[in-house]
């Protein structure tokens, strides 16, 4: 499908090689919107590219290398305008373990990731949207973003971030915007593999899951600014 014959939403994705991020990318790809993704994996990017097929784009970029997504902001504004849906998604966990054994460089990297990769992409996607005047935030939250457990500390500490980094956002929006934190539920990924082992099987798959979570995503607009927001 060329893109002049594409009436969809222009949907922006991070964390897009793997996982709900992959899941989706070709939900929305099958439904007719445009997707620009991102992932740190080359490998994994090209793959997806290959899956997605034209007019979309996948490129490999670290969300917690500001140069790097400015870089990619530009290429993807330039070529396809700013986003209607902005999916702010990439995101990684630490090893289970007690806080105080969580090895620094460890800790620090998930910083650079969920808290500091959501605030670049914001960044430099943010204002051209907001010349346009419209666009939805959607900052990818979790349960542990509103409640806490053992051995994720250095995660549940980012996903609260995420809520109040978002209730901010939301308040300096210019109107027609909207920014909202997304608890995306329990899914069956490697992320939660990582926590709960075995166990993980018995929750919905990333591909069940994004069919419920692309109609929900498509339907944000500017009357769920600042909402706390559950798929399902």
């Amino acid at each position: 499908m060329a893109r002049e014959e594409m009436n969809g939403k222009r949907v922006l994705i991070t964390g897009a090689s793997r996982g709900l991020g992959r899941a989706m990318a070709v939900e929305f790809a099958r439904q007719g919107h445009w997707v620009a993704a991102c992932s740190r994996s080359e490998k994994k990017v090209v793959k997806l590219s290959k899956e997605l097929g034209s007019p979309h784009s996948c490129s490999v970029v670290d969300v917690s290398d500001d140069a790097a997504v400015e870089t990619w902001a530009k290429e993807v504004v330039d070529e396809l305008g700013p986003p209607d849906l902005l999916l702010n998604n990439a995101a990684i966990i630490n090893r289970n373990r007690f806080l105080w054994d969580v090895p620094v460089d460890e800790f620090d990297k998930i910083i650079d990731v969920n808290i500091k990769g959501v605030t670049n992409v914001i960044r430099h996607f943010m204002p051209p949207m907001a010349r346009r005047g419209c666009g939805v935030i959607v900052n990818f939250s979790s349960g542990w973003g509103r409640s806490a457990s053992p051995e994720v500390a250095p995660y549940c500490a980012t996903k609260w971030a995420i809520e109040g980094l978002s209730q901010a956002l939301a308040q300096e929006l210019p109107e027609g915007m909207a920014a909202v934190p997304l608890n995306p539920g329990i899914i069956n990924t490697d992320m939660l593999r990582s926590c709960f082992g075995p166990s993980a099987a018995d929750f919905q798959s990333p591909e069940e899951w994004a069919r419920v979570a692309v109609p929900f995503l498509l339907d944000l607009g500017p009357s769920h600014n600042g909402r706390a927001l559950t798929v399902g």
